[in-house]
């Protein structure tokens, strides 16, 4: 069954590729975003990492190119500027070191993509501010006993992060639903989506 990759996270990443790039997909997942990505941007190179191995088998139906591992311990069998861009959605959040995992991307991509969910989501934060439990949204849709996420980070966080490491912030998209988030993204906005450079 195909899944549908129409949806604004994907179509913002797609917009951020460029037509004819290499990319680089950290915890790919099933492939949907990477086999888009083929058929769209035609893509030079298209490649991923996933450590779920029935997520790989969809992968490879797809007749993607993905490797089995673990993105925490690092790219060492890439070289410097070995892709156009690397691509975390929805996965940073999920790895035990987002530093080492950052850093490698900004190593082995000339640009990287990231996206996540936005913890400080209104809603997530009348969840625990006053029902006093983790929250569940439509971008963080797990009860806390079985949620894959380790880090739950803001939009906030996340630029703040970036500051206070060199990064520098080449574009910023926050979406809503079906509608891109201008005013106040911090808190009216389900996901970020950023396009950086070290």
């Amino acid at each position: 069954m195909e899944t549908n990759t129409d949806t604004p996270e994907y179509n913002i990443i797609s917009k951020l590729v460029t037509n004819g790039a290499s990319v680089l997909d950290l915890g790919c997942g099933n492939g949907d975003l990477l086999a888009k990505l083929k058929r769209e941007k035609n893509v030079s190179k298209a490649q991923g990492i996933e450590i779920d191995e029935q997520a790989i088998y969809k992968c490879v139906a797809k007749g993607l190119s993905v490797f089995h591992g673990d993105i925490d311990t690092g790219l060492t069998e890439y070289e410097d500027n070995a892709f156009d861009f690397v691509i975390l959605n929805q996965s940073f959040q999920q790895v035990k070191k987002p530093d080492i995992v950052l850093n490698e991307a900004l190593r082995v991509g000339k640009e990287v993509i990231v996206g996540f969910p936005n913890f400080a989501y209104f809603t997530a934060r009348y969840h625990l501010a006053l029902r006093g439990r983790a929250p569940i949204t439509r971008s963080l849709p797990y009860e806390w006993y079985d949620t894959p996420n380790i880090h739950f980070l803001s939009i906030a966080d996340f630029i703040s992060y970036c500051r206070k490491r060199h990064i520098k912030i080449v574009k910023s998209n926050y979406f809503n639903k079906e509608k891109q988030v201008r005013l106040f993204p911090d808190l009216r906005a389900l996901v970020g989506i950023f396009l950086i450079t070290k």
